[in-house]
C-alpha cells in the first residue's frame, strides 16, 4: 500500500504543477506504481478542471469560460506536454533524417513548426472546448478525455520500443510490462460503469492509440518523452473532436 501511495505522488509530482512538499523514493515499485496511477492522475486533473466549470458555468459568458478552462488545463500540467508537442512539430517538420530529429527534439529551443503547431492545437481546443460548452455536454467529459489520453502514453510506452536505451521513457519503461496496462485502465472502468454515455470513447481512443503507434515506429522507430507527451496532447484533442462529433452529428 506504501508503495502504491508513493507511486500516485511521484506521478502528481511528474505529470502535473500541483503542489505536493512530499519526497517520495524512486524505485522499480514506487516507478511502476506511477505508471499505473497516469489515468488517476488524468480523473484527478479533470475533476478540477469539473469543478471549477461548475463553479462559475453560471455567472460567466462562454467565452470567458472557454478560457478559463483552456488557462487551468495548461497551468495544471505547467505545459508539460505541451513542450513535447512543440520539440516534435520542429522534428517533423524539419524533413530530416531520423538522427538530425532526435537532435531537433532535444535542442531546448523552439522552431517555427513547434510555434504553429502550438498555435493550432490551442485554437482547435478552444474552439472545441466553446462548442461542447455550448452545446451543454456533461462537463464530467473532461474526466474521460484526460483519463483516456493518459492511458494512451501508458500503452504506447509499453508496447511499443524506446528509441534508445537512455532518457525518462527508457528509465520509466524498465520496470513495467503489459500487466501495468491492466492496472492503469481499471480507474477508467470505474467511472464508465457510472457514466454510461462515454462508453463510445473506448473504440475511439483504441483508434488513436493504434494509429499513433503506427505513426511513431514509422517515423521515429521508438518513443522517447518527447513522443509520449505528444501522444497525450493529441489524446485530449482527439477526445474533444471525437465528443463533439457524438453528440453533434450521433446523438443530435
Amino acid at each position: 500500500m506504501k508503495q502504491m501511495m508513493f507511486g500516485f505522488i511521484l506521478a502528481v509530482q511528474f505529470l502535473t504543477r500541483l503542489p505536493v512538499p512530499f519526497h517520495c523514493p524512486w524505485n522499480k515499485h514506487t516507478s511502476k506504481w506511477a505508471i499505473r496511477s497516469y489515468t488517476l492522475v488524468g480523473i484527478v486533473l479533470g475533476s478540477i478542471i469539473t469543478a471549477i466549470t461548475w463553479s462559475f458555468e453560471s455567472y460567466l459568458p462562454i467565452s470567458i469560460m472557454t478560457l478559463l478552462i483552456i488557462t487551468l488545463w495548461v497551468w495544471l500540467t505547467g505545459g508539460l506536454h505541451l513542450d513535447g508537442w512543440m520539440d516534435v512539430a520542429d522534428a517533423v517538420g524539419s524533413n530530416a533524417p531520423l538522427e538530425r530529429k532526435w537532435e531537433i527534439m532535444k535542442d531546448p529551443h523552439v522552431g517555427s513548426f513547434g510555434n504553429i503547431a502550438l498555435l493550432f492545437l490551442l485554437a482547435w481546443k478552444v474552439m472545441l472546448i466553446y462548442v461542447l460548452l455550448e452545446s451543454f455536454v456533461p462537463l464530467y467529459l473532461f474526466l474521460f478525455i484526460l483519463a483516456f489520453s493518459r492511458l494512451g502514453a501508458v500503452a504506447l510506452m509499453i508496447f511499443l520500443p524506446t528509441a534508445r536505451q537512455q532518457g525518462l521513457a527508457w528509465e520509466w519503461k524498465k520496470n513495467i510490462n503489459r500487466l501495468d496496462c491492466l492496472y492503469a485502465a481499471v480507474p477508467i472502468g470505474v467511472i464508465l460503469f457510472f457514466f454510461h454515455e462515454f462508453l463510445y470513447l473506448l473504440p475511439a481512443y483504441f483508434l488513436f492509440i493504434v494509429l499513433f503507434g503506427f505513426w511513431i515506429k514509422h517515423t521515429f522507430k521508438g518513443t522517447n518523452g518527447d513522443l509520449l507527451g505528444t501522444a497525450i496532447e493529441g489524446g485530449e484533442l482527439w477526445g474533444l473532436a471525437i465528443t463533439w462529433i457524438y453528440f453533434s452529428f450521433v446523438m443530435g
